[in-house]
Order: structure tokens, then C-alpha cells, then sequence
């Protein structure tokens, strides 16, 4: 939806100093996605669970927002997006109430790539793009952990640029977090890696496959929320800016005409403030659409071995496009839970998970609908 800027606001803007002419536009736009989800297993005890979904979205986040682009000379460009994430079961803000949650950025762009300010995305959320065939739904890899759709920081500079078939990007931030609930809030001038954080990608894509390698790093510091290793339980500190939370991803795909096979390996190293941990998460899916339908599947299986735990889930999705903007799905997931603190739930990156007992599996299901503006 474009939007053009007329009327007392742009009387307002007739007020600023007179520069040369130059193009601009301004979009508004959005996604709203909400589902009816059923589990096995929900508790401890076994019971069973329906509700509507506690998430901003089954198949993909519900959001709104506005994005522009003024041409400048030169072939310079001035950018910006601000985009906001809400729960469609309350009419709540995401990400801890912010305004502008998902992102809040204004930049720069010219062929050789773009520089942009504010709050974005790190290169580990860029790196997913078709190897990750499910995405950011409600069985995901978001399962397993959380941080992976929604790897994002907070006082950002970011670059990003595509020579022919390579991508290149990177992230650094001064203080990746400054909401009020606190994840290392803030920009520290005392201890100077305190709560920084950055990212470096390298992507490569042809008309038929693709290969991506991403580094994403969180430093820790005073009063940082200690980082979820297994859903559910004590997390490990990182209260010293010499703590590190290290995520490393390699991911691809390849098509068959309109086949399409994507997975990946990521694996996670935390260096605590008391004890060291290293995880795997591996996956591999495909899809393929047929005539207005789409078919996903994705196998994943996550190894936290310091915590007794692994799980594997198998996902699958039918979606049936009523237009380019509305369709409806459904979606079936199974969590296999091995070991003693094993709780892995298809229902994690919920804001209220239902986790079974230790060791014990659950099915779960989840029929939606999602329309984009």
C-alpha cells in the first residue's frame, strides 16, 4: 500500500529549507496471522491443551509498518523502516511493548550497499532466507531457540551489499539492549565490551542453489538475563563483559525445477560466567508448491548435551493461497524428547509454552489464517 504525502504535513514540510527536487515514496504495510493450536502432553501430568495462539503469529509474525526511500544525487538513496510486531489474541505490542519492536532504522543506500542506523536485524536473521523453508512460524526453529527469528539488536550499525551473486553484511552494536525487562540494557562507557554485539555474513546465490556462512556474537556485563539453553530451565550467566554467547551457521539449498531442499547446522557456544556450553541444532526441509497450494516439511534436531537433552521435531505445512495476500494452513509437529532434561516443546516460542514432562514427547497442531496489506 503506497502512501503519498500530502495536505497540512506536507504544508509542515514546505517550511524546512528548499533543496533540489528528488523522487520519494513511503509504504505502509503488514502482515496479521492467528491460529487455533492443539497439544498432547502439555503439562507434566499429560493433559491435553487447545487455545488460540499465544505468539504474534502462526505462520509468520503479525506486524505493521512504513518504509521509504528518497532518491538523492549521485544514485544515493535515504532510507528508512520502522516496523512494529503485535499479539493478535490481545491487540498487545511484541517485544516487550516497544513501539517500533522489529525494527527502527534510517540509512543510506547506493550500489555499493547500504549503511543504516537503529535498532535491525543481525546478519544471522539475513542467512536464513531460503535454506530455512519453514521460517518464522510457530513449529520452528524457534523450538529449539528463540533468539534465531528474532536476532535483533538494539543501538545498530549495520552493512549490507550484493556484488552479482554475493552478499556481504555485518552488524556492531554499541549496547544490544535497552528495553526496560533488560537483557544487558543499555550502552556501558565503563567496561567497553559490556552488552556489545555483533555479526558478519558471507552469501552466495545462484538460479538453482545458494550457500551462506553467518558469525553472531552477544557479549554479557552486569545484570544481563542469564541465556536459555533448554526451554523452560535455569539458564547460564553471563554477568561479566567477558562472557560471550557465540552462534555459527552454515546453510544451503538447491532447486529441482519447482522443488526446493534447504537445511543447515548451527551451532552455539556460550562461554558463562560459571560453566561453558555448546550446542547443535541441525535441519533440513523442503517444499513445493502445487497450484494454490504450498507444502513444507522440515526435520530438526537439537543437541544440549551439558543439559541432558535433545529433541527432534518433524514438521510439516499445507498452505492454500485464497489470493497473493490471504490464505489459510494448516500445520502438524511431533517433538521427540530424549534424556533427562529433556522438555523440548513444538509450543516454545510461545510467550506461554506447554512443556511435557521430561522425556516425554508431543504432537501438536495448529490451523491458521494470515492475510498481508
Amino acid at each position: 500500500m503506497k502512501l503519498k504525502l500530502s495536505g497540512a504535513f506536507a504544508l509542515a514540510l514546505s517550511t524546512s529549507p528548499c533543496f533540489a527536487q528528488s523522487a520519494s515514496n513511503v509504504t505502509l504495510y503488514g502482515a496479521i496471522d492467528s491460529a487455533i493450536e492443539h497439544f498432547t502432553n502439555a503439562n507434566p501430568n499429560g493433559d491435553s491443551a487447545t487455545r488460540m495462539a499465544t505468539l504474534t503469529g502462526g505462520q509468520v509474525p503479525s506486524r505493521w509498518g512504513i518504509r521509504g526511500s528518497e532518491t538523492l544525487d549521485g544514485g544515493l538513496k535515504a532510507i528508512f523502516n520502522l516496523e512494529s510486531g503485535f499479539f493478535i489474541d490481545s491487540g498487545n505490542a511484541g517485544q516487550t511493548g516497544r513501539l517500533f519492536g522489529r525494527t527502527a532504522y534510517v540509512g543510506l543506500e547506493h550500489r555499493w550497499g547500504s549503511v543504516t542506523l537503529g535498532r535491525q536485524p543481525t546478519m544471522l536473521f539475513w542467512s536464513l532466507f531460503d535454506a530455512d523453508v519453514i521460517g518464522p512460524s510457530a513449529f520452528s526453529m524457534a523450538s529449539f531457540d528463540t533468539y534465531v527469528p528474532n536476532a535483533r539488536t538494539d543501538n545498530t550499525i549495520a552493512y549490507r551489499g550484493k556484488f552479482g551473486g554475493l552478499t556481504v553484511g555485518g552488524t556492531y552494536s554499541f549496547g544490544r539492549d535497552t528495553s526496560a525487562a533488560g537483557n544487558c540494557a543499555g550502552e556501558n562507557v565503563s567496561q567497553s565490551s559490556a552488552c556489545k554485539a555483533w555479526s558478519g555474513l558471507l552469501k552466495y546465490d545462484t538460479a538453482t542453489w545458494g550457500v551462506a556462512a553467518v558469525y553472531d556474537e552477544q557479549r554479557g556485563g552486569a545484570g544481563a538475563t542469564p541465556v536459555s539453553v533448554v526451554p523452560g530451565t535455569a539458564g547460564t550467566a553471563v554477568a561479566s563483559p567477558d562472557d560471550r554467547d557465540r552462534r555459527y551457521m552454515a546453510n544451503g539449498y538447491v532447486r529441482f525445477a519447482n522443488l526446493k531442499v534447504g537445511g543447515g547446522w548451527l551451532h552455539r557456544n556460550i562461554s558463562g560466567t560459571t560453566r561453558n556450553v555448546s550446542t547443535n541444532l541441525y535441519y533440513l526441509g523442503a517444499s513445493y508448491p502445487i497450484a494454490n497450494w504450498a507444502i513444507d516439511a522440515q526435520v530438526l534436531r537439537y543437541d544440549a548435551d551439558a543439559y541432558q537433552a535433545r529433541g527432534t521435531m518433524t514438521v510439516g505445512r499445507a498452505s492454500y493461497n485464497f489470493s497473493r495476500r490471504t490464505s489459510s494452513y494448516v500445520m502438524l509437529a511431533r517433538m521427540d524428547n530424549s534424556g533427562s532434561g529433556s522438555v523440548f516443546s513444538v509450543s516454545s516460542s510461545s510467550i506461554a509454552p506447554l512443556a511435557p514432562a521430561p522425556g516425554k514427547d508431543q504432537t501438536g497442531v495448529l490451523v491458521g489464517l494470515r492475510h498481508a496489506f
